[in-house]
């Protein structure tokens, strides 16, 4: 797989951290609007213009998060969410089509957070070597399913729709060419293929251990956690061990 296959959603956003979810006219592409980044890449019917209705759909984002965590998608609805958000049913409709758009929106709005926390972090911390970096991208995520509303229950889609945050490709390829992205710009990472085929493995390889973790512990099993950041680490280290 080359790199120049990437899907749309793997750009990587303003790595500050309100970049996601303040009304900021930069990194959305669309002239005219308020967007975020998460939102310009979102199945709107159209993009708020205005600071107002951009406040609008953040709290339509927001309830859509407080229900998921309350009862699931199943019972999930666009009137419940307008009733929590406090707007009317038809305030919905106007930017959103249906309830998986909402949560799509919110998918993009959760991939977007996450990636401006690994960043951040990625940046600020010396590793001895790139793939150190693996503990604290575990660690951002795990932070994220604990505090973040919503986030346990939708992640990234996978609940909803396995290809969520893009449609043309699985939601952990979108989030391994993000990572990937974010990635290569730590000193001593490589770049190319090999880097490409890495992530997208360790990214597999990490969902599968973390969703055991929390199967059946809500904060997670610490020593699962544990076997997620050494098995990653480890695949990565042997791979890129004299790069």
């Amino acid at each position: 797989m080359t790199t120049t296959s990437r899907s749309s959603a793997s750009a990587t956003p303003d790595p500050r951290p309100d970049a996601a979810g303040a009304g900021r006219t930069e990194g959305s592409g669309v002239a005219g609007s308020v967007a975020t980044p998460a939102l310009a890449r979102a199945p709107l019917r159209r993009l708020p213009a205005q600071q107002r209705s951009m406040a609008r759909v953040r709290r339509m984002l927001d309830a859509c998060a407080e229900l998921l965590d309350e009862g699931g998608y199943a019972a999930l609805s666009t009137t419940r969410i307008a009733e929590r958000a406090g707007v009317a049913i038809g305030s919905v409709y106007q930017f959103f089509p249906d309830k998986k758009a909402i949560t799509q929106a919110l998918g993009l709005r959760y991939l977007d957070i996450f990636s401006a926390r690994v960043s951040a972090r990625l940046s600020g911390e010396a590793f001895d070597h790139w793939t150190d970096g693996v503990d604290a991208i575990i660690d951002e995520y795990i932070d994220m399913h604990r505090t973040v509303p919503g986030f346990r229950s939708l992640h990234f889609g996978d609940v909803v729709d396995v290809q969520l945050l893009d449609g043309g490709a699985d939601n952990n390829r979108v989030i391994a060419d993000r990572l990937r992205d974010i990635v290569a710009g730590v000193p001593g990472a490589p770049d190319g293929g090999q880097l490409d085929r890495a992530a997208a493995v360790a990214v597999e390889a990490a969902d599968a251990v973390l969703k055991l973790a929390f199967r059946h512990d809500a904060d997670g099993d610490a020593d699962l956690i544990a076997e997620a950041k050494l098995l990653v680490r480890s695949y990565l280290g042997r791979h890129f061990a004299a790069e």
